[in-house]
């Protein structure tokens, strides 16, 4: 894979290339794509996608379904890419593949991080309103908005880059692809800086608790969730972190043209965080929270009806 270095996309003239004819760092890839790994993430991703669905329907937690399959989709198919990729990794069903693979596991995990953001207000919920600098729902709002930035930077990057037919057009899209990955880690790492703070104020306010959440806070499933969270988070970090380095290296840099760095720091990373939160889904973890409300409605004179409709939607 000819590249100067620059971060424009590769062009060459590869057509007739194949395995046997050219080597493999000629490639849009730089190598060929490992089947048997490639075609593992590819399922686990697309069982994680059902179970969310699944799970989704069945708690009715509607944004973080929306969130979590749209992003699991993304990855579906951008595995999907990397395993047609496997067979002809050059010009062609390769180059096509390669821009699929790109564009689609590139935007993939800022709905994940949109799932992770809806969580937040819940948990300020299940621990004291009165604790919190802001209002639950201004965690949404804010973090789901600089999401949406993110996601619509890389979006564009990726699409003015794969469309360009020379190097400052492909230039260009990379820069703001890189833009889009940085403003989604630092919107990350300042969400883990707030949920710090506030797990903080926790700790010196622990006798300011709402009392009505108590059974929610003594769960085990609450409890693992809350780790489960933070790890789905840590994960996430990591992906963007490498992701941003490897785009600033340019098209066939040695992090993009190192497979094993790929799938270490980006598939791992990624199926790591959504498996977690397969797990300990928030929809389960919070029952004992639907419990108590449904309580405390039912003694205001309320209907007492509750469910989980009202969880992860704004």
């Amino acid at each position: 894979m000819s590249s100067d270095g620059s971060g424009s996309v590769p062009s060459n003239s590869t057509d007739l290339c194949t395995i046997d004819t050219c080597p493999l760092s000629d490639s849009m890839y730089g190598y060929a794509p490992q089947l048997g790994f490639n075609v593992a993430l590819l399922a686990l991703f697309s069982l994680s996608t059902i179970g969310f669905i699944v799970v989704g329907i069945w708690k009715k937690t509607w944004g973080f379904l929306v969130a979590m399959t749209l992003g699991g989709l993304l990855e579906v198919v951008g595995y999907i890419g990397r395993v047609g990729g496997s067979s002809d990794p050059f010009d062609g069903l390769g180059g096509q593949s390669f821009m699929i693979q790109i564009c689609c596991l590139t935007i993939a995990p800022a709905c994940y991080a949109a799932g992770i953001y809806l969580c937040l207000a819940r948990i300020v919920i299940a621990f004291g309103e009165d604790i919190s600098r802001i209002k639950p729902r201004w965690y949404t709002y804010i973090f789901i908005t600089c999401d949406f930035i993110s996601l619509l930077m890389q979006s564009a990057g990726g699409a003015i880059a794969s469309t360009a037919d020379d190097d400052a057009g492909q230039t260009t899209g990379t820069n703001i692809t890189i833009a889009g990955l940085s403003w989604q880690v630092f919107t990350m790492l300042l969400f883990m800086i707030l949920c710090a703070e506030f797990a903080w104020r926790c700790y010196r306010r622990r006798d300011e608790f709402d009392v009505q959440q108590a059974a929610l806070r003594r769960s085990r499933k609450f409890r693992y969730f809350l780790i489960a969270l933070g790890a789905a988070t840590v994960f996430i970090f990591v992906r963007c972190v490498y992701r941003v380095a490897e785009m600033t290296q340019g098209w066939g840099g040695a992090l993009m043209s190192n497979e094993t760095y790929f799938l270490t720091l980006e598939g791992l990373m990624v199926i790591l965080a959504v498996l977690v939160l397969n797990v300990f889904h928030p929809g389960i973890c919070f029952e004992a929270s639907y419990a108590s409300r449904a309580v405390a409605s039912k003694e205001l004179g309320a209907s007492g009806e509750m469910s989980t409709s009202d969880m992860f939607t704004q």
